[in-house]
């Protein structure tokens, strides 16, 4: 599947042209990192069209994105005074016929169990789903991002413009049918199955519009699913996860959307995608999780000590967003004393196992012992 700069790029090589310019002071704006997707989106809002133009433009970019001069077409907008004076190449009319032809599934945040939050929750989905307004135009547009169960309150709240989303006031199930979509992927973190490649042809991708899990929203998510269900609807319960955990993948629902885009629309591998858009608390709660593995009990003088290698940070920052801080921030919270791998292989020469309350450890029988701490 495409985003919709890869659509563009290809509209542009059937018309010839291998750099565009832009003869607009907003669009695409100066520090983009996606010059063509904001292009683009321009032209499927009919905000202006590509022209072709008398004099090379003095800023420009390839078919990559990438700066360069001299482009002989150029993006203008239709309020330009100046637009009756070139020839129009490429409206926003030939891009939409142009993405007719492909099939695109939406991206749904239903937010059925929008009551069960607090006020301060509710504030939280409205934000995140605004966020996911700006991750779908990062890839498509607004229409592929449809919020369903859309109340008032909601309106009132989301601090994004609606009309450029699709955003459905009735049930999920009303809107599928509607749309003629019969089989749906649902993420779903209780799921017992990862999300793959082989899930890519549904119709949707569903994201539960939920906040902070516990308490009355606990497990809600595979009610949603249910619901479809009943109404017919084929429900694929999927979970995103990395290295097969679910601890450490972004909860968030603009980040979840993000992940699924970068799957979907890039191929990216699941793992991946995850890493790209994983912040360092994220990353540290995966850490939690994984240290307690790899730590061994020392009995030295008489006193507890529970060990892991140093060395573990230069493994796990190979597939955790952690720096050397968030390491030792998590050494302190677990209670842990980070030491070379040498030095604990001399510990454990020097040192006798025994069991004390049912568990390991290697016992040095000495009043104090000379230790380098990195956590302390």
């Amino acid at each position: 599947m495409r985003t919709l700069t890869d659509v563009f790029r290809e509209l542009l090589r059937e018309k010839g042209i291998d750099k565009v310019g832009s003869l607009s002071r907003r669009i695409p704006k100066r520090s983009s990192e996606k010059p063509l997707q904001e292009i683009a989106l321009a032209l499927l809002e009919e905000k202006g069209v590509i022209v072709k133009v008398k004099e090379p433009t003095t800023i420009a970019w390839d078919l990559e994105g990438k700066p360069t001069r001299g482009a002989l077409f150029a993006y203008i907008p239709l309020s330009s005074s100046h637009l009756e004076k070139f020839e129009i190449v490429i409206t926003g009319k030939d891009l939409k016929e142009k993405l007719s032809q492909l099939s695109y599934p939406y991206f749904i945040i239903d937010l059925m169990h929008w009551e069960k939050h607090t006020e301060k929750e509710k504030k939280k989905v409205a934000l995140q789903a605004s966020q996911s307004y700006g991750v779908i135009r990062d890839y498509l547009w607004g229409e592929r991002l449809a919020l369903t169960w859309v109340n008032e309150e909601f309106k009132e709240m989301a601090n994004f413009p609606l009309d450029k989303v699709t955003a459905y006031e009735g049930p999920t199930w009303e809107f599928l049918r509607e749309e003629g979509i019969e089989k749906v992927v649902l993420l779903d973190p209780w799921a017992e199955k990862d999300l793959s490649e082989e899930d890519f042809s549904a119709g949707a991708f569903i994201i539960g519009g939920i906040v902070d899990t516990g308490g009355t929203k606990k497990k809600t998510t595979p009610k949603i699913g249910e619901e479809l269900e009943k109404r017919g609807i084929k429900v694929l319960r999927r979970r995103i996860s990395l290295k097969g955990d679910i601890i450490g993948v972004p909860d968030r629902i603009n980040l979840i959307l993000e992940i699924l885009l970068k799957m979907v629309l890039e191929g990216k591998p699941m793992d991946d995608a995850v890493l790209e858009v994983q912040s360092p608390l994220h990353a540290k709660w995966r850490l939690r999780k994984e240290l307690p593995k790899h730590k061994k009990r020392f009995l030295i003088g008489g006193k507890k000590f529970l060990v892991v290698e140093k060395e573990l940070f230069d493994e796990y920052s190979k597939w955790l967003n952690i720096r050397w801080e968030d390491f030792v921030q998590v050494l302190r919270e677990l209670g842990f004393v980070a030491l070379e791998r040498k030095r604990i292989q001399h510990l454990n020469k020097i040192s006798t196992p025994r069991l004390i309350n049912g568990k390991l450890y290697r016992v040095i029988l000495l009043k104090k012992a000379m230790m380098l701490c990195y956590n302390c």
